[in-house]
């Protein structure tokens, strides 16, 4: 019997977010929890956050869990917007033990390659179909790319280099906010970073996700781009959606 609910934690740079999944919509049952990312958000702060989150929901099944890093079976191999001391931590096992958990009922996945795999699950149909680049705005900015709907894990296509810079320090929605830069400004360097990433991998379609999503009516329309841009259906709860239906599925990359 396919289990209809799922739990998923999604871990940021800013705040660590978890809620109980109706997988058979797409959907959030009930409101999520999110707590601010510690500081320093190291292997040990954190996984005390996600204790705290999963005893909140009383939730005793498989967790899915995403970090912005670079996962290979379950071990994390970069840190973006978390501590370095992330990187050769074996993910699966740490969070296992906080939990009490068998190492099995841990899925680990990247951020971004978990949203991606909820949106081409759930969200518009046309994702399904050719090359597809998920890209989450946030602290940083993620990426997930898919041919024909599945997925090539691990893509980190927000640090390409646009200018002579790191595209997440120049296009991130931390950067629109901490420079205090207008949507019609920072919608020109999206759309440069947009054209960079589109000459190198000629998507057929951008899906736009992340916390900035939900005021995409400010700037997604001022994109200046041959590509069409869609705004991810599950905003910025696509994470701890496709984080629930990995543990449930037992997907890890």
């Amino acid at each position: 019997m396919t289990a209809t609910r799922g739990f998923g934690i999604d871990i940021g740079g800013s705040g660590i977010k978890g809620a109980l999944v109706d997988l058979e919509k797409g959907a959030l049952i009930g409101d999520r929890l999110r707590i601010d990312t510690p500081r320093p958000a190291t292997p040990e702060s954190i996984a005390e956050v996600v204790a705290k989150v999963v005893r909140h929901f009383d939730w005793d099944g498989p967790v899915g869990i995403t970090l912005p890093a670079v996962i290979k079976k379950g071990v994390a191999h970069t840190a973006a917007n978390i501590d370095p001391k992330w990187i050769g931590t074996d993910a699966d096992a740490l969070f296992a033990d906080v939990l009490g958990r068998p190492v099995d009922d841990i899925a680990m996945l990247n951020d971004a390659d978990a949203a991606g795999m909820a949106e081409i699950r759930f969200g518009d149909p046309l994702a399904r179909h050719g090359v597809t680049t998920l890209l989450t705005f946030g602290t940083g900015i993620g990426s997930a790319l898919f041919q024909d709907g599945k997925l090539v894990p691990n893509t980190e296509f927000g640090h390409v280099e646009v200018d002579g810079h790191d595209a997440e320090k120049k296009a991130a929605a931390s950067v629109k906010d901490n420079e205090g830069l207008s949507y019609p400004h920072w919608a020109k360097r999206v759309s440069r970073y947009l054209t960079v990433l589109e000459n190198l991998i000629w998507p057929d379609l951008f899906i736009v996700g992340g916390g900035v999503s939900k005021k995409s009516e400010k700037w997604v329309p001022l994109l200046d781009i041959r590509t069409t841009v869609a705004v991810a259906s599950l905003q910025n709860n696509a994470g701890i959606v496709g984080a629930a239906a990995a543990a449930v599925e037992g997907i890890e990359h």
